[in-house]
């Protein structure tokens, strides 16, 4: 009897089920993306408009991208993105908000 070889992917890196995930990929992706621009901007006084956006963005998409995960791989990195879009956030709120002092 012949038995079929299942290979894995070279890239799976902790995504074993061997299936497509495009929303979780992208999710992923965009909360990454979005932590490190606000983890970065977070340092500089000034940005805190777009400190603060970036990271309640990521906050959101990095939350959603949790619930709807499939693999290790893609909740890693969304932990990831996810703590450097808190602290950029929560940083931008330090220093003037959301709004930065344009309503009251």
């Amino acid at each position: 009897m012949a038995q079929a070889v299942r290979t894995q992917p070279s890239i799976s890196l902790l995504a074993t089920d061997g299936k497509p995930h495009p929303v979780q990929d992208t999710l992923m992706a965009a909360t990454l993306v979005l932590g490190f621009v606000s983890f970065i901007t977070a340092f500089f006084h000034d940005l805190h408009l777009l400190t603060s956006w970036t990271g309640l963005f990521g906050i959101l998409t990095g939350a959603y991208g949790q619930f709807i995960s499939e693999t290790t791989r893609e909740r890693f990195a969304l932990i990831i993105g996810l703590g450097a879009s808190g602290f950029g956030f929560f940083l931008g709120m330090a220093h003037g908000g959301l709004f930065g002092g344009w309503l009251g």
